[in-house]
């Protein structure tokens, strides 16, 4: 085994000596570049995979876990500004549950909840206050930091201590700020944010609550901000438009096709929040009673004398005679009064705000586009697209004028040459990267070759050299064996692959000197 191995290594030796200059430097060059990119390949392959084991750690605690690492002599990856360290991912918890038991990180780095461990019964109350609110402060802003696109919040708290006797509290208030890394927050993660902060804290609005981003820039719309609400319609105003022009323009894009028309839609809106309560009353023929009440009264007794029936009563209650009159002075009256049934209806009706007051709508059709235009036509068709009400007021226009496309043909040209461009580099880089793969291929076969004719070369030498000694070695024989005995020398003949091999070795170290005695020989070779 250990003499084959050898013969291998000899074999390669031999044949790197017989290389030029140039051929040893591209083998050396080439070994170490294949031995490189095999160890990074082991390495990449080799190298664990990292998980954070803390997080936004103080500069004292990333200190402190950093030395505890390093004396456990456990790997470790530093990020996130120095806060975060990581560490291979089958070790976090052993790790983590190691510097847990050494007090590592101290409680003076904690946020959230961890505040409130080290309460006792000797906490003032302006210490537990103060310790709730940065518990909360923290426990907030690790929330926050779990949406998309926010890589850091900050959260302040404004809580004012509740008063017992006060009719009216002041309100608690609270300001976020958030870094997005320069991505930008959507309404609708900005509104998540205002109701999780709002959802947190007992009492507190949500237009209480202000969200900005790292630029100084005011996100939220707080209700009790006149600008704020306002752009708050504005954008409503704004979809609701883009969401109808949408609908239209695909409409319009399948008759004429794309780029040979346009469509606007302008909505107003009414944010006006009204109530409405109506109240009808309507009676049935056949409707029950509900009560009824009867009310009788009779007098009756005889005249009074001096005087004659029939009077009519006067202003001091008394009867004033007439003449010729008689009565018995008898009196009755009688009443009813009935309730019946009534239906009665009261409904009450409340207009949320954002109804649709009016819609007018703007249609452009290119000239140049290839179908005919009815107005008549694409107005029904795109008022029945939008939900267009002529008795409400809406309006809609259609107009056939020529396109300007100047712009478009110069962005396509611009992207046709980009491509262009693109195409030519790819084919480029294809083309020089062959040139090179040939070039390559040309030395290493011209390098083969080369060493070919060389070793064939070597062999022939060889060749020639063994059979030159075997000669000699055949003619001093026979001298030895013509000449007298008692001068006679025992003849001896030494092994040819030995020999060869000697030969093979020596032509390797010594090639100038084998090349000028082989010269000789070819010289002195007789005829």
């Amino acid at each position: 085994m250990r003499a084959g191995i050898t013969q291998v290594l000899d074999r390669y030796r031999r044949a790197f000596l017989l290389f030029t200059p140039g051929q040893k430097v591209v083998a050396i060059v080439g070994t170490a570049a294949l031995l490189l990119a095999a160890f990074m390949v082991f390495r990449w392959a080799a190298a664990p995979s990292y998980a954070p084991l803390y997080s936004n750690l103080s500069s004292e605690d990333a200190s402190a876990v950093v030395d505890q690492l390093d004396a456990d002599g456990i790997p470790y990856e530093i990020g996130g500004g120095g806060g975060t360290i990581s560490v291979p991912r089958d070790q976090v918890y052993s790790t983590r549950i190691s510097l847990s038991g050494e007090g590592i990180p101290s409680a003076s780095g904690d946020s959230g909840y961890g505040l409130l461990d080290e309460q006792d019964i000797s906490t003032s109350q302006f210490k537990e206050q103060t310790d709730f609110k940065r518990a909360m402060e923290g426990e907030l802003a690790a929330t926050i930091e779990a949406i998309d696109g926010v890589d850091t919040a900050v959260v302040h708290l404004a809580l004012p201590p509740k008063q017992v006797f006060l009719e009216e509290q002041d309100p608690a208030t609270a300001s976020v700020l958030v870094d997005t890394g320069g991505n930008q927050l959507g309404p609708d993660q900005v509104q998540a944010i205002v109701n999780l902060v709002a959802s947190s804290i007992d009492g507190l609005e949500p237009a209480k609550v202000t969200v900005a981003d790292a630029t100084g820039r005011v996100l939220s719309d707080n209700g009790d901000s006149a600008s704020g609400l306002s752009s708050s319609r504005n954008r409503q105003v704004q979809d609701y438009q883009d969401q109808l022009g949408s609908k239209a323009q695909q409409m319009l894009d399948q008759i004429f096709g794309p780029g040979h028309s346009s469509v606007q839609v302008t909505a107003v809106l009414d944010f006006d929040k009204k109530t409405t309560e109506t109240t009808t009353y309507s009676r049935k023929k056949d409707a029950p009673t509900l009560s009824e009440s009867v009310q009788s009264e009779t007098y009756s007794g005889g005249a009074t004398p001096g005087t004659t029936p029939g009077g009519v009563v006067g202003p001091d209650s008394q009867l004033e005679t007439g003449a010729g009159g008689t009565g018995d002075g008898s009196y009755q009256n009688s009443s009813t009064v009935r309730e019946n049934g009534v239906d009665k209806v009261v409904e009450q009706s409340e207009t949320a705000p954002g109804t649709v007051s009016s819609l007018h709508a703007a249609v452009v059709i290119d000239t140049a586009s290839k179908q005919a235009v009815d107005a008549a036509q694409i107005n029904d068709l795109v008022a029945s697209a939008i939900g267009l009400d002529t008795e409400r007021g809406d309006t809609i226009e259609t107009s056939s004028i020529p396109f300007d496309t100047s712009v478009a043909d110069a962005n396509a040209a611009a992207l046709a040459a980009a491509k262009s461009a693109e195409a030519a580099a790819t084919r480029n880089t294809w083309i020089r990267n062959g040139v090179l793969a040939g070039g390559v291929l040309l030395l290493v076969g011209l390098a083969w070759r080369r060493s070919r004719k060389n070793a064939q070369a070597r062999e022939d030498a060889t060749s020639y050299v063994v059979e030159q000694l075997r000669q000699e070695q055949a003619s001093r024989a026979l001298q030895a064996a013509e000449a007298p005995t008692s001068l006679a020398l025992p003849a001896f003949v030494e092994p040819v692959d030995g020999m060869r091999d000697e030969l093979v070795a020596l032509v390797e170290r010594q090639p100038d000197e084998v090349a000028s005695l082989l010269r000789g020989w070819l010289v002195e070779r007789p005829s």
